[in-house]
């Protein structure tokens, strides 16, 4: 083989800060253009991508020459900062720091493509994955210092 030949996908999973609801239309549609235009631009494959007012599911055929931790940073980074500075509805957007990345198989992608795809009628019918959505953490106690 001349050049590498990969079937690296990935399901990644983040949240707004504080799980705020921020995610309503047309801000939602407008922050999928922006994650689908980075993985473009990174030659990221989206394959799918879907959530709530409170989190996003992205799944991505990634290129072996982009590592997880960059194209997340990457999506995350500029779609806050866009919504940021060209919607106007919010001026202090934000992505929590943390993220949740997944590795699928092939034969898995139509299984994970629903589940993202269809992501306001598994939390309609609270049909969700544990290991994928975990419940929120309650807010830590204040504990005095010193």
């Amino acid at each position: 083989m001349r050049s590498p030949w990969t079937q690296l996908y990935l399901h990644l999973v983040w949240a707004t800060w504080q799980r705020a609801p921020l995610l309503v239309e047309p801000v939602r549609s407008e922050v999928y253009d922006l994650i689908q235009a980075d993985c473009t631009r990174l030659r990221a494959d989206v394959l799918a991508i879907g959530g709530m007012e409170d989190h996003v599911h992205l799944l991505v055929r990634v290129p072996p020459t982009i590592a997880p931790a960059m194209l997340v940073k990457q999506v995350k980074g500029s779609s806050a900062h866009a919504v940021n500075h060209s919607t106007g509805i919010y001026k202090t957007f934000r992505w929590q720091g943390g993220y949740g990345a997944f590795s699928v198989s092939k034969r898995h992608v139509p299984l994970i493509t629903d589940y993202i795809l269809r992501q306001e009628e598994h939390h309609r019918d609270q049909r969700l994955w544990p290991l994928l959505e975990p419940p929120p953490a309650e807010p830590a106690e204040a504990k005095p210092l010193g």
